[in-house]
Formats: C-alpha cells, sequence, structure tokens
C-alpha cells in the first residue's frame, strides 16, 4: 500500500500556521490535506519543538553566512561534477587522436 503524498515544507508550514493561529482545526486541516489529523498533528508539534530549539540556541534559522556557505557548497559541486565530465570528454578525445597507448605520457 503507498503512502501519502509528500507535502512541501512550505506547504506544512503553511497548515501549521493556520492551525496556531485558530484559523481551522486540525481535523479541518487534515480533511483538507488529505492526510490523517496523526500527520498534522505530528507537523505542528515538529514545528513547535523546532522553534523552541531555536529560542533556546538563540537563533531564529540558519544565519546568513551559513546559508551564503551552503549555496557555495551546492555551486562548487556543480562545478565539480561539470570538470569530471569535460576529463573524461578530454581523454576519450585524445585517445581517439593519439591512441591508447599514449594518453599515459
Amino acid at each position: 500500500m503507498a503512502g501519502p503524498p509528500a507535502f512541501p515544507a512550505e506547504e506544512k508550514v503553511r497548515i501549521v500556521l493556520s492551525i496556531l493561529a485558530g484559523e481551522v482545526s486540525v481535523a479541518e486541516a487534515a480533511r483538507r490535506a488529505k492526510v490523517s489529523e496523526q500527520s498534522v498533528g505530528n507537523w505542528k508539534r515538529q514545528f513547535l519543538e523546532a522553534g523552541r530549539a531555536g529560542l533556546v540556541a538563540g537563533k531564529s534559522g540558519p544565519s546568513t553566512r551559513e546559508q551564503q556557505l551552503e549555496a557555495e557548497v551546492t555551486e562548487l559541486t556543480q562545478a565539480l561534477g561539470e570538470a569530471a565530465v569535460e576529463i573524461r570528454v578530454w581523454k576519450k578525445s585524445a585517445e581517439g587522436r593519439l591512441g591508447p597507448s599514449r594518453t599515459s605520457s
């Protein structure tokens, strides 16, 4: 049996905030999202725990520096992958022109 469809984090946050604001009940939110009340309750609990942990740590989320570093890691990982592909293409091209025995020199 397949599980429920995955919900994007943004949608979960919107649902939890509407519950916390008193706009809808957990039951109503679950019915609208077509998920169990337990799922919505879990989202609410996770949201509140993460918020509490953030307050305890004195942070409101990743710092700007952390976000910059994460973006840089993503960019460098992509560049590394592209470089690896280029190297493979160059090696194959060199083998075609020079023959397999001369690529090691």
